[in-house]
């Protein structure tokens, strides 16, 4: 039977003999009074009992009793004791992850919502110089570099932050922040020192054989031409080689010249001008002694009289690139439409091509160095495998971002996305 209705039963027989009683003395509301005031004394008694036991937090037995104040502290007493298991076991997890991020090689700090320290692993008082004092501090407060900081106001979290560590600055650092929870962030922070003095010796070379090879290949250049210039025709085979040696010998020179536009879009300093795009486009479409007899196939559509801020020979240089490619990998006989248009708050060039598409699994690697698409063709391609990622060096020196859509077999659309804070007329 169930305690309420042991309760009630309780009440209705206590209530058999008052009535009893009342209905032989005539005192029958009078005893019902006494009843109804000693079952509420009863209650208040347990009550403050009650009120007691837990003030106290429900710590050890609770108070014997019967009925349904058992009950309630039976209920009250298992969930207690399943709510110090369930802490027990998150406190135990806690100090597991305490003692892994202690263990990691990288900075690890827990942020509050208002950049506030609640926890750093050892190697961020290592590298980061903090202190296990320094919890409930703000962290811009001690880490004081100014790009730290607006990167930590950004809320774009993407792509790290490079920053020179607080305690020694041939200690170089990635920082990212990692938001979870409800306005948790876990910054984390890598020694990438190694990694940017092998970029930098990759530079460095890329840079100085760049250099070297341009005079020999001027000399070799120069002595092609003199050679094919005092051929007579009489062997077809040397006529051939010299036409040969001369195309590699050109092809060379462009490779070379592809790898120093990319050591300057990595190791110069950016300078941003008010560039007039719509007669940059112009000019380019007109330039038949880059883009070849081509006139015809371009159509150029300017529909925003935008101007961007921005160096003007490398947006010359990505968008040559991305008009070439489109002519290069379409039929002789196709259009490319060429449209430089706004759309909400970005300003879009787009480029647009019926030529024979990239497969889907290509499409992100076609931006890295010498990385060409395998694909059967009529007739060889040329190209150094540089030019689309000399358009993204470009584009990202100016915060725009390059997106690709395309299909097999029935051309592809490249498009520069430029933010509206570029925007200068």
């Amino acid at each position: 039977m169930s305690v309420w209705y042991k309760e009630i039963w309780t009440v209705l027989l206590l209530l058999v003999p008052i009535s009893i009683i009342g209905a032989m003395t005539g005192l029958f509301l009078p005893l019902l009074f006494l009843l109804t005031l000693c079952l509420l004394c009863r209650q208040i008694y347990q009550i403050s009992r009650f009120e007691k036991w837990i003030s106290k937090g429900g710590k050890g037995q609770y108070p014997k009793t019967s009925g349904i104040w058992e009950e309630i502290y039976y209920h009250v007493y298992r969930i207690r004791k399943t709510e110090k298991k369930r802490k027990k076991k998150l406190g135990k997890l806690i100090e597991q992850f305490h003692r892994s991020t202690e263990a990691l090689p990288d900075a690890a700090v827990v942020l509050s919502a208002n950049d506030e320290i609640e926890w750093a692993n050892k190697a961020a008082r290592e590298v980061l110089g903090l202190q296990q004092s320094d919890k409930g501090q703000r962290i811009p407060n001690l880490i004081r570099f100014p790009e730290f900081i607006r990167y930590l106001q950004s809320n774009d979290y993407k792509e790290p932050v490079i920053l020179p560590s607080p305690l020694n600055n041939r200690i170089t650092l990635a920082v990212r922040v990692v938001p979870y929870g409800s306005g948790l962030r876990l910054l984390l922070a890598q020694d990438v020192t190694q990694l940017k003095k092998m970029e930098t010796m990759r530079k460095d070379f890329v840079a100085n054989v760049s250099h070297e090879l341009r005079t020999p290949l001027t000399v070799l250049k120069g002595y092609l031409e003199t050679l094919q210039d005092m051929d007579d025709g009489q062997s077809a085979l040397l006529t051939t080689s010299f036409k040969e040696m001369r195309g590699q010998t050109e092809r060379m020179q462009h490779l070379v010249d592809d790898l120093l536009l990319l050591t300057h879009l990595e190791t110069q300093r950016r300078k941003s001008q008010c560039v007039d795009v719509p007669a940059l486009l112009k000019q380019i479409c007109k330039e038949g002694h880059s883009l070849g007899d081509t006139s015809r196939r371009i159509h150029l559509s300017l529909e925003a009289p935008v101007h961007i801020y921005g160096e003007e020979n490398e947006l010359r240089s990505a968008f040559t690139n991305l008009l070439g490619n489109a002519l290069k990998y379409s039929p002789e006989d196709s259009p490319v439409n060429v449209r430089w248009y706004q759309s909400g708050e970005e300003v879009i060039l787009a480029v647009e091509d019926q030529g024979e598409g990239i497969a889907a699994a290509d499409i992100p690697r076609v931006t890295e160095r010498f990385y060409r698409v395998e694909v059967k063709r009529p007739k060889k391609v040329s190209g150094t495998g540089l030019g689309l990622s000399i358009v993204k060096h470009v584009l990202m020196r100016h915060d725009a971002k390059l997106l690709i859509v395309s299909q097999l077999g029935k051309g592809s659309t490249f498009s520069c996305h430029f933010p509206a804070q570029r925007v200068c007329g």
